[in-house]
């Protein structure tokens, strides 16, 4: 009796731990996902200030060759 009970108790044992074995890859990759998420959130964001900086210095050149060309105008 007690052989039977652990011929039918084993393979139930080893199926609910590899079915709960599985289950944990998932919330692995879910957990590596978001990670992955909010560190491209982060570069989006340093990507956008990056982004502002080089058009507030393109502008400062854009500025300085705009009075260049006037004083070489005046020079002439």
């Amino acid at each position: 009796m007690k052989r039977i009970l652990l011929t039918i108790l084993f393979p139930v044992t080893l199926l609910v731990i590899s079915s709960s074995v599985a289950q944990t890859p998932q919330s692995n990759d879910e957990k590596r996902l978001l990670t992955l998420i909010k560190e491209a959130q982060v570069q989006q964001g340093q990507i956008a200030d990056n982004q502002s900086k080089i058009d507030a210095k393109l502008a400062d050149v854009a500025e300085t060759i705009r009075t260049a060309r006037i004083f070489a105008s005046r020079s002439q």
